[in-house]
């Protein structure tokens, strides 16, 4: 029931889904049941791959955590996150209130072992052809000290490996500068342990690297803080619509450039492809006892089906074992960080 063309869009999303991904998938839809079932006649191939289960609660997205974390039993959020927890799903995906949703995940779903702070994750457009960058915290946790961040690296890498298919991945630390005296005492910190245990480590560390490195491909994983990684996700998207934008009111004053525009139609379709926020609409929040999927409050079918593929990738390649085998990994390196920061 959350996010701004809530429930449509999420029907819509489902719909698309299933036309792309096939039939093998089944969900479970929380909501307003007589509005979901008066929907659910519109799209019949989703109605016969879902169970729709009354909730007759709803989180708006005004809503503060500490305001509704206390009576949310009944709300379509928290049911669909415990029935997750209660392994009747596979996962769960939502369009609604973020710090609740996270609030929620965090509460209900538990941390994995060895793993400190969930993070949100997500991964951006990158250098050429269709590269990615992996991108943690965006925003679940404003600070972090040095073992939060080596839990991010540590689960920002396997997520590029699992789910981007991204072999031994390049990872730095987002810092103002590559320097090495360069950042506050925690990146400092954290930089001196990863240099030195770099042949332990299941990632390529490159040290830091800078908020221009991110869309050039040379890094595959940036790790950061959730303020930070927050302001640079919503600045990645500002820039794609304002090369949207620039390009229409170029076109439009000349007519050799409208003439341009029609013979370029497929590369600009390619551009639009690559930079559209929707093909990357699915944040996961990483180093929960389950996955549970965050997408764009104004989120759109597209956008929603791409974000129930990132839940379902995650479910399929059992992203949290690969999370706990290198957890214990690099269990030694983080003693080292532990004693470090005493």
């Amino acid at each position: 029931m959350g996010g701004d063309r809530a429930p449509k869009a999420v029907f819509g999303g489902l719909n698309q889904f299933l036309y792309q991904n096939g039939d093998d998938v089944r969900f479970r839809i929380f909501g307003e049941e007589r509005l979901l079932r008066i929907l659910a006649q519109r799209y019949p191939r989703v109605a016969a791959h879902s169970e729709i289960l009354h909730s007759p609660g709803r989180i708006k997205a005004t809503d503060k955590v500490a305001d509704v974390i206390r009576h949310s039993a009944e709300t379509s959020m928290y049911m669909a996150i415990n029935d997750v927890r209660e392994g009747n799903s596979a996962a769960v995906v939502s369009a609604g209130n973020t710090g609740v949703l996270m609030a929620l995940s965090k509460m209900l779903l538990k941390t994995v072992d060895g793993i400190s702070r969930p993070a949100i994750t997500t991964m951006v457009p990158a250098g050429g052809g269709d590269h990615r960058c992996v991108m943690l915290d965006l925003g679940a946790n404003i600070q972090c000290d040095e073992e939060i961040l080596f839990d991010f690296a540590l689960m920002g890498a396997v997520y590029a490996e699992q789910i981007g298919k991204m072999k031994n991945p390049r990872l730095g630390i987002l810092n103002i500068g590559e320097e090495e005296t360069k950042g506050n005492a925690v990146l400092q910190k954290l930089n001196n342990i990863l240099t030195e245990n770099k042949d332990n480590l299941p990632y390529e560390y490159i040290g830091f690297v800078e908020g221009n490195d991110i869309s050039s491909g040379h890094v595959q994983v940036v790790v950061t803080d959730g303020w930070t990684g927050n302001i640079v996700l919503k600045t990645i998207e500002g820039t794609a619509k304002l090369i949207k934008r620039v390009l229409v009111e170029t076109f439009k004053k000349s007519v050799i450039a409208i003439v341009m525009s029609f013979l370029m139609v497929h590369v600009f379709k390619r551009m639009k492809n690559k930079m559209d926020p929707r093909s990357y609409a699915g944040a996961i929040f990483l180093g929960l006892n389950g996955y549970s999927v965050k997408t764009h409050g104004n989120s759109d079918a597209l956008a929603f089906a791409n974000a129930i593929k990132y839940a379902l990738d995650l479910a399929q390649a059992d992203f949290n074992k690969h999370i706990s085998k290198d957890v214990k990994k690099l269990a030694p390196v983080k003693e080292k960080l532990k004693t470090i920061s005493e």
